[in-house]
């Protein structure tokens, strides 16, 4: 499946055209490589590096959606790698 198209899919930009231009931009990164084009394939374990709302985003592809289906469809496709800002970590003893 195409960056731009994953992208999408999983909702993490509103539309394809946005997508392009993250790659474009060359802010996006599949598993240590800088992305040159909006059609680099993505595969099931691939690790995906970009930047989104002022932090960066490090998802692992869980799976290939077929569709840009509902919220909770798209976030059975990746597993985010690294703890949001802000997100305090259960506490031993809490």
């Amino acid at each position: 499946m195409r960056i731009d198209r994953y992208l999408h899919c999983i909702r993490l930009v509103k539309s394809r055209t946005l997508a392009q231009a993250l790659v474009d931009a060359g802010h996006v990164r599949i598993d240590g490589k800088r992305v040159a084009k909006a059609s680099e394939p993505v595969r099931i374990g691939s690790t995906i590096a970009l930047p989104l709302r002022d932090r960066v985003r490090v998802l692992r592809v869980i799976a290939l959606p077929a569709r840009r289906g509902p919220a909770g469809e798209a976030r059975e496709c990746y597993r985010e790698l690294e703890e949001p800002p802000g997100v305090d970590a259960p506490r031993a003893g809490a």
